[in-house]
This record gives C-alpha cells, structure tokens and sequence, in this order.
C-alpha cells in the first residue's frame, strides 16, 4: 500500500492577559500561565479522523487568551492562527479554524480539537485512564496486587504517558497509584493542603518504590469496550443483583467496563448499582444539581457497602 509522507506538525498554544503578553515557543521567555508540553509530543490521527492537542493552564487568570498556531518552517517561522479563545467565547482563522474547537474537559483545558484531518496514520486505537482502590481500603496493594486488580477490572497498569493524558483530560485523584514501570505517582489539577500542597498543577511523584513491600492504589489503563453496559432497577443486595443480571443474559459490570462505557459512550445514570468487585458506583456525563453534587463529570463511587443492603440497583454488561 502506497503512503504518503510524514508531515511534522508543530503546534503553539500561547497565552496572553490583559497586562501581560505571553509569546508563542520562538520567543525566549517562559509561558506564565500555560503547564509544561506533554511527553507526548507526536500527536497523529487517521486521515479524516479527529485528534487532539492538549494544553492545559496552570491556573486560570481573570482576563486571558489562548491562541492555537500552527507554524511553517519552510516559510521562515511564520505562522498561521488556528483558533483564539477567552474561555467563553472563540475565533477561528482559515480553513484550518473552521475544523477546530475547544475540547473543554475541565477549567484549566485549553486544548486543541481537529476535524476531518488530512494526515495518514498507521493506526489509531483509544483509550483511559482510571483509578483503582481496594476493597479493603486505601494503599493496600503491592505492586504484583496492583497488576493483578486492574487485569480483574478490565485493564492494566497504566504507563506514565498514559496517565500524563489522563491527566490532561481532566483526572484530578489525591491518591498516589502504581505505574507499570514501578513508580508511584498520582495527577493533580487544583492543587490543594490535603494533595501534597500548594505546588502547581502536574503529576505528582513518590519516584520507583519497592515493589513488594510498599502498598499504594493503582492506575489501571483500558480501551473501549464492545460489549453493551445497562443498569437495572432497584433496590436489590448484592446478590439480588448477581441475579437481575443473569436475568437479562448479562453479568455485573467491571469497574474498566463501566469507565469505558462512561468515557466512550457518554454512558449518564444519576443511580447508584452494584459491580462485579462488590463496589457501587454511579457514571455521570452531564452534571447536575441532584445527583450527588459534582460539578465535573466521571465515575463516582460509594465504596464497598455491605452487600446485604437493599438500597442500589445493578450495572450490568453483555
């Protein structure tokens, strides 16, 4: 099969206040207001495809723009505007502006969205990033426990360029995680006295520990899944919901099905149900005032209840 050669493209997200202009990466001063560049740093998608570019604000001023470029080597450093934003509203320029967008997964994402794109890719897969605890409380696996709870959940150990993105599209998690490479990390967004202080925004790490003897939480990686996710009705015990699921040829979700229902297919129940590991959770896309008080979308969780109350439904997968 004939292919087209790779093209390089490099984009600049810069950052500008009502006081201050922050330039784009030829200028020699360092952006204020915008997180370091990803580890990621090739970004690809399939030809007529959409792909992502992430940037994410350290913090978010009063008054700012973001503006989305693209540059041109071959003509001396110039560039081209993509898109500009305040936030709330944006412009486009070109034609290459009439295929973007914000993605806007939490306050501090400024990240790029392309449409219909016209570079060829090798392949293309997709993918998240969730974190995991054990039934028996906080930091109680090792490092084989932490593989092996995310194999039970539908997933493995996440790597750390699988968290970094994660992390970009919002996971926010006060609770320090296994890696597959043996480190221990955990991703903040909104700093905070509890989650390792006021530091900036980033990922946060307690670097390679041991792996036998030292307990964390784990950050488990999944794909989407083909199989359909539904909930049932109750109030029903644990086995009750065992039961309503093998009722309607299913069984009880697991806890990497469900995120990928969520996070792929935009699955919202504002209800509480049992999962396979004994957990009760509850998915939320759009969030409102009377479902459990978020205000950001994701997997909720009630921990592991006794499985003798009578107060959830059940999420089950076929």
């Amino acid at each position: 099969m004939n292919r087209a050669a790779l093209l390089m493209l490099t984009a600049v997200c810069s950052c500008v206040t009502s006081a201050i202009y922050l330039p784009n990466r030829q200028a020699p001063k360092k952006l204020k207001y915008l997180l370091e560049p990803p580890v990621y740093a090739e970004i690809t998608g399939q030809r007529g495809g959409n792909t992502t570019l992430p940037c994410l604000l350290k913090y978010k001023p009063d008054h700012y723009k973001v503006k989305w470029t693209k540059l041109e080597p071959a003509s001396r450093g110039s560039e081209n505007i993509v898109i500009i934003t305040n936030g709330e509203t944006h412009k486009p320029y070109g034609p290459r502006g009439q295929r973007a967008s914000l993605r806007k997964a939490h306050d501090l994402d400024a990240s790029l969205r392309l449409s219909n794109l016209e570079l060829e890719d090798d392949g293309s897969y997709r993918w998240m990033v969730f974190p995991y605890r054990s039934k028996n409380g906080r930091y109680k696996f090792n490092y084989q426990e932490a593989k092996e709870a995310c194999a039970e959940q539908d997933g493995t150990l996440a790597t750390f360029k699988q968290l970094y993105r994660a992390w970009t599209e919002g996971l926010d998690w006060c609770n320090a995680g296994w890696l597959n490479d043996g480190t221990v990390q955990y991703p903040i967004l909104r700093p905070r006295a509890e989650c390792g202080g006021e530091l900036l925004p980033g990922i946060r790490t307690y670097g390679t520990r041991n792996r036998i003897q030292d307990h964390f939480d784990a950050f488990c990686f999944t794909s989407i899944s083909t199989g359909v996710v539904f909930f049932v009705e109750g109030p029903l015990t644990f086995g009750e919901a065992v039961e309503a699921c093998g009722n309607k040829g299913a069984v009880l979700v697991l806890v990497g099905q469900l995120y990928s229902a969520w996070h792929f297919r935009g699955y919202d129940q504002c209800d509480g149900g049992w999962l396979r590991d004994g957990s009760v959770r509850y998915p939320i896309t759009t969030t409102r005032e009377h479902c459990g008080g978020t205000v950001e979308a994701g997997v909720r969780t009630f921990g592991y209840p006794d499985q003798n109350l009578r107060l959830y439904g059940a999420y089950c997968y076929r």
